[in-house]
């Protein structure tokens, strides 16, 4: 009996939860976990190298290359056989947003808006009261005061979420 695997990390919660091929319906549906997704999106779409997606979602490499390995696979039967994807479930947590405060400095954590935090707009430093924010996103920064000012398709001040 194979030990539990710990839970992986993820950066937001997803856009869409289901993708259904067009006039198909009757074949079983292909269940791709929040964590599978993940992995796709962290070494398909962004491009990072396995040890960095390992270190993003908070697992060991071999454990991360398992992950990309069992999504890969499934969204692969879910194209060649035209059966509908359904994104849900896992073994996995939301990772804290992290702001810097354009008036004084102070960098702070905020919950995910998926798991009861506030959207970044109404987000305010926790020293100075000042509504005007950096989101801090792996060595990058996204301007929010109050609106959505990063560049599309880069997220928000809430991770994409309005």
């Amino acid at each position: 009996m194979s030990r539990r695997r710990c839970c992986g990390h993820i950066d937001e919660g997803i856009v869409c939860q289901t993708f259904i091929p067009q006039g198909q319906s009757r074949w079983p549906e292909v269940i791709v976990q929040l964590e599978e997704l993940e992995a796709i999106r962290l070494k398909d779409k962004v491009g990072l190298d396995q040890v960095e997606c390992a270190a993003s979602m908070g697992v060991s490499r071999a454990t991360f290359q398992r992950i990309l390995g069992g999504a890969r696979a499934k969204i692969a039967t879910a194209l060649v056989e035209g059966r509908p994807i359904i994104i849900r479930g896992g073994n996995y947590m939301v990772k804290n947003r992290v702001f810097e405060c354009l008036g004084c400095g102070q960098v702070w954590e905020a919950e995910p808006c998926t798991v009861g935090g506030k959207h970044g707009y109404e987000i305010a430093c926790p020293k100075c009261g000042s509504m005007k924010k950096m989101k801090l996103d792996k060595g990058s920064k996204q301007t929010c005061s109050g609106g959505h000012q990063a560049e599309q398709g880069k997220g928000g001040c809430c991770g994409g979420n309005s």
